[in-house]
């Protein structure tokens, strides 16, 4: 019913993790999250870059995770680290790789040639290794269109709100109208292009209610998930990109029935006197993956 890209794991939630703090990668294991990310970009200081890609590698490769995603973010394109980033990381079998800073679609081709011929190199299975885009900057937001068609391997965006803002010149407010063209254009273009969207940080950490908020506005806009900075976000941030039981039934009566009229060569159909066309399988198909329901 939809391409591959769009079956995809819930990522309600991005926790990121400093790369150079082996207790804080522990206990992120521990917490629950739908993806968490080790960092080896913001979250480390410049004089231990060096130490913390065998600290990320070592982690990746010998904690349990449990359902969570397993995600690595490297140094920016351009940076003179990301090339080593992913000689560590890439051997260490991540589920994706996190791009910062992402400008234009060679940037996005140029990592993913470089985890191919890691992959090979050490007998990874071809295109294993998934990448999640960051789009932080103006130059990147005019380039969406190339970016979410870059290459086959790109899976989700990511808004990098206060790195934009700086870019353009705005100053960050707490009803975020500065940044809402650019909120709305990503999701936007995820959607056309069957890619995941995920939110911007909230950076009060002990504001439960101003997170509780940023991140129903974020679900309203049709964001898949929000980034997170501490764990007491992770529960908060995951129960409003949840959805209700109700709509969890309702979409998967939806695409149990379009199943079955895909089986008997009908397109559209009514379910409960209401028409279902693809817009509304594919919403249905979302709820799900948003749930952590996989499709067949």
């Amino acid at each position: 019913m939809t391409n591959d890209r769009q079956q995809m794991r819930a990522r309600r939630c991005v926790l990121y993790v400093p790369g150079s703090d082996t207790r804080k990668m522990e206990k992120a294991v521990t917490l629950g999250a739908d993806c968490v990310c080790f960092d080896l970009e913001d979250g480390v200081a410049s004089s231990q870059k060096e130490n913390a890609r065998p600290l990320v590698a070592n982690a990746l490769r010998d904690l349990n995770f449990g359902a969570s995603e397993r995600l690595a973010r490297i140094n920016a394109i351009g940076s003179g680290m990301a090339e080593e980033d992913l000689e560590f990381v890439v051997p260490a079998r991540p589920d994706a790789i996190v791009i910062p800073k992402v400008g234009d679609a060679e940037q996005v081709k140029w990592v993913s040639d470089k985890i191919g011929e890691l992959e090979t190199r050490d007998s990874i299975e071809l295109g294993t290794i998934g990448l999640i885009g960051m789009i932080e900057s103006a130059r990147g937001l005019l380039n969406l269109r190339d970016i979410v068609s870059a290459d086959a391997r790109l899976q989700a965006l990511i808004f990098g709100a206060e790195d934009y803002a700086a870019d353009v010149g705005a100053t960050r407010t707490r009803e975020g109208m500065e940044v809402l063209y650019a909120r709305s254009a990503i999701v936007a273009a995820c959607a056309a292009f069957g890619l995941q969207a995920i939110d911007l940080l909230y950076l009060d950490f002990r504001d439960a209610e101003g997170l509780r908020a940023e991140a129903t506005r974020g679900a309203q806009l049709g964001y898949a998930g929000m980034q997170v900075i501490h764990p007491n976000q992770v529960p908060i941030v995951q129960a409003v990109f949840s959805p209700s039981a109700d709509a969890i039934a309702n979409a998967q009566r939806i695409v149990d029935a379009a199943r079955e009229k895909l089986r008997e060569g009908r397109g559209a159909f009514a379910l409960d006197n209401k028409m279902v066309d693809m817009p509304v399988i594919k919403a249905a198909e979302r709820v799900l993956a948003r749930a952590g329901i996989k499709r067949d």
